[in-house]
């Protein structure tokens, strides 16, 4: 089966989808979730600079296309920190 590969916003680099954190704003909701639904979504590296980034330069708002929450941001930042 082929791999899917995505892009993170931050840093650009490639590699699996499944080495990524999807970030989703759910349609028709307009609800920003984690990992989970059906819309347009966002690919993250679960890394420090690549989450301080997107947060600094509203790159998941820019790419959603939508207002994404501080609360998105805290989780993670929690996910980030059980991560390394």
């Amino acid at each position: 089966m082929k791999t899917n590969y995505r892009r993170c916003l931050s840093c650009r680099c490639v590699g699996p989808k499944e080495s990524f954190w999807r970030i989703v704003r759910v349609y028709p909701s307009t609800e920003v979730q984690l990992d989970q639904g059906q819309g347009r979504s966002a690919y993250l590296c679960p890394q420090e600079d690549c989450l301080r980034i997107a947060q600094q330069k509203n790159r998941l708002g820019k790419a959603l296309k939508i207002y994404v929450s501080e609360e998105i941001y805290q989780k993670l930042w929690t996910r980030l920190s059980y991560y390394s």
